[in-house]
């Protein structure tokens, strides 16, 4: 059972909070991200005396936020990003106003607070659709190893889903028969089916049929997609998996999963999709979220440019 803390002691309130968080059915990945940013902000306000949730005004969190700002990372000495600082200083002021909500804490003058904007940040310099090509010719190498990797990176570009979706992909999930996936509980617990292309379809194929009962375990379960030890793929494997063949591609681009997920947004928009089927492709909640790649994709406004501006025309 839920006992309501008294606002005189910050760590049973964050720890109240957190467990509402769960009983609401958050996920574990949003709920682990709270608890860090929640902790960041717990030892602030011990090396800042602050020990009561009464004590936290606008002027304390502007004085949070200037530490933040002047925060550099340990392993860089670089100084956090906006889109961080905005993070770590909404994780609080939700957390607050849930307290409010409860009850815990009698005023929300806290909602004075202005969150920093961050402005628009586009995704890094995605690939074309040839330096695709070329990252996925690099499996040929690794003999079955690299049929299970090449099946991996066709599906992430073919059918643009997140790392977490790909990663819990089973066996029953894929249909060759309507060339389409199934990804259940993706972000925000929403099912959607997303299409396929043939061609990634064949290589899921022939790595279901000649590599994965190679890797399986009694550990394997029905997932789809295993690591070297007959696993499901940890989320950082994936990511390290993926960036090892685009820097073997030697494309002059950096990134992982996300840039085949980027990569086929973009390239969509480029070949002329309607934005709101890119939105649902995607599996974005928001249109504004598939928005970015309308700015991304240079393909239409640079045939405009070569039409009508003089500068275009001089030879």
């Amino acid at each position: 059972m839920l006992i309501k803390p008294t606002p005189s002691d910050i760590n049973a309130c964050c720890a109240y909070y957190i467990e509402l968080c769960r009983t609401k059915g958050q996920s574990e990945n949003t709920v682990q991200g709270k608890v860090v940013c929640l902790g960041y902000f717990q030892t602030w306000c011990v090396q800042n005396n602050i020990t009561n949730l009464l004590d936290i005004t606008v002027d304390v969190l502007e004085s949070y936020q200037q530490s933040l700002s002047e925060h550099r990372k340990y392993n860089s000495d670089e100084h956090l990003s906006r889109g961080t600082c905005r993070f770590r200083l909404t994780v609080v002021k939700v957390f607050l106003r849930w307290m409010f909500n409860k009850e815990v804490i009698p005023d929300n003058g806290f909602e004075k607070f202005e969150l920093p904007r961050l402005g628009r940040r586009l995704p890094k310099p995605v690939l074309s659709q040839n330096e695709v090509q070329q990252v996925l010719d690099q499996c040929t190498v690794y003999g079955l190893r690299g049929i299970r990797d090449r099946a991996i990176m066709e599906v992430y570009y073919a059918a643009g889903i997140r790392r977490a979706e790909l990663g819990s992909l089973s066996l029953s999930d894929i249909d060759f028969g309507q060339q389409q996936l199934r990804i259940n509980q993706g972000k925000g617990f929403k099912d959607r089916y997303v299409p396929v292309a043939k061609r990634a379809l064949q290589w899921v194929y022939q790595y279901i049929c000649d590599v994965r009962p190679k890797f399986a375990t009694m550990e394997s379960g029905d997932t789809l997609f295993l690591a070297n030890n007959g696993k499901p793929f940890r989320p950082n494997q994936l990511s390290e998996l993926v960036s090892k063949y685009i820097k073997l591609a030697d494309v002059g681009k950096t990134g992982s999963c996300n840039q085949y997920r980027h990569a086929a947004a973009t390239h969509m928009v480029d070949n002329g999709a309607d934005i709101r089927h890119v939105q649902e492709f995607l599996g974005h909640a928001d249109l504004s979220t598939t928005q970015v790649y309308v700015h991304v994709s240079m393909a239409k406004l640079q045939e405009v440019y070569r039409k009508t501006h003089p500068a275009a025309q001089l030879k």
